[in-house]
C-alpha cells in the first residue's frame, strides 16, 4: 500500500470538508477543551455526547470513531493521547500511537482524507516540536488506503513547525 500524502494547514478543523477528522480526545470521550470542546460545540454536543457515551471510553494511543453529525467531515475519529509527564513514561509511544490508530480506523472506515489537530500539545502538555516531529514521521511512515492527511494548525508557530518538517511536499 502507499504511503500518504501529509500537508500542513493553518485553520479550523471543524470546518474542513474531508472523509474524518481526528478529535484530540480525554479517555472518558467526555467534552473537554480546546478542539475538543470545539468539536463537540461544532458537531452538536447532545448528539456527539450520546455517541461518544456508547463507546464506553478509550484508552491513550487508542481510537475511536463516530459519526460527523452537523460537521462538513463524514466521521470523527477520537484519539486520546498521552499526557506529558517529561517524556520518560512513553509518551512518544503513545502519541505515535494515536496518529496510527487514528488512520487504522480511517481506513476501515473507508476514508480517503483526514484531518488531524496537533494531539496533545495544548493542557497535556506535549511539547510542539517533538509532537509535531512524532505526527510527520508517523504519517509518513504509514502504509495505507488514507491518501491524504491534512496536519491542521491552530496557531502560526504550529503551522510553521510542520511546514519546516515536510520540507518541500509542504507545498502540495
Amino acid at each position: 500500500m502507499p504511503h500518504p500524502v501529509v500537508v500542513p494547514l493553518r485553520g479550523d478543523i471543524t470546518k474542513l470538508a474531508v472523509d474524518a477528522i481526528v478529535n484530540a480526545a480525554n479517555s472518558a470521550l467526555l467534552a473537554g477543551g480546546g478542539v475538543d470542546a470545539a468539536i463537540h460545540e461544532a458537531a452538536g454536543e447532545q448528539e456527539l455526547s450520546a455517541a461518544c457515551a456508547e463507546l464506553g471510553g478509550c484508552a491513550t494511543g487508542d481510537a475511536k470513531a463516530t459519526p460527523g453529525f452537523r460537521l462538513p467531515a463524514r466521521w470523527i475519529i477520537h484519539a486520546v493521547g498521552p499526557v506529558w509527564q517529561g517524556g520518560q513514561r512513553g509518551e512518544a509511544e503513545l502519541l505515535a500511537s494515536c496518529y496510527r490508530r487514528a488512520v487504522q480506523v480511517a481506513e476501515d472506515l473507508g476514508a480517503r482524507v483526514v484531518a488531524f489537530p496537533a494531539i496533545s500539545t495544548g493542557i497535556y502538555g506535549f511539547p510542539r516540536d517533538l509532537a509535531a516531529q512524532i505526527a510527520v514521521s508517523t504519517l509518513r511512515g504509514l502504509d495505507t488506503t488514507v491518501e491524504r492527511v491534512v496536519l491542521v494548525a491552530f496557531d502560526p508557530e504550529t503551522l510553521t513547525l510542520y511546514e519546516h518538517l515536510l520540507g518541500d511536499s509542504a507545498a502540495g
